[in-house]
């Protein structure tokens, strides 16, 4: 069985946090205080903590013409999963920055993926496989 990771990262307002993180996203919220806040974000552990001031936006890397946000994090989905929230997330209107789209399409490690960033600009990466064996193909 897979281990959940921990990751913690800055948010300005944990108003906007339990917003996208528990409205948008549907995340449960675990343990919480006035400065952060745990989510299980997809059988792992998210901790929004709250700062003055984000510490820099995310450079970008070229990847199949589309300017990938770096640092990022997220989570692989099963495929239908990902659909449905790719499917959520246009409809309530997100600004992505790269839209839903498939990669390597035909190719070994083809994927489902979407990018966008939650209010305060952490960049987050929702992917899938049709084959999760595919996930570390070369």
């Amino acid at each position: 069985m897979l281990q959940p990771f921990h990751l913690a990262i800055p948010v300005t307002s944990l108003a906007k946090a339990r917003r996208f993180y528990g409205e948008l996203l549907g995340c449960e919220t675990g343990r919480f205080s006035e400065q952060w806040i745990d989510w299980n974000f997809f059988g792992h552990q998210l901790v929004t903590h709250l700062v003055e001031q984000i510490p820099s936006a995310p450079a970008h890397n070229e990847v199949d013409a589309h300017a990938v946000p770096v640092p990022h994090f997220g989570v692989v989905l099963a495929w239908s999963d990902w659909q449905q929230l790719a499917d959520k997330l246009t409809h309530a209107g997100c600004d992505f920055v790269i839209k839903p789209y498939i990669r390597f399409k035909g190719q070994a490690g083809e994927q489902a993926t979407l990018f966008l960033l939650d209010p305060c600009g952490n960049a987050l990466e929702f992917k899938a496989f049709k084959d999760l064996n595919q996930l570390f193909a070369v």
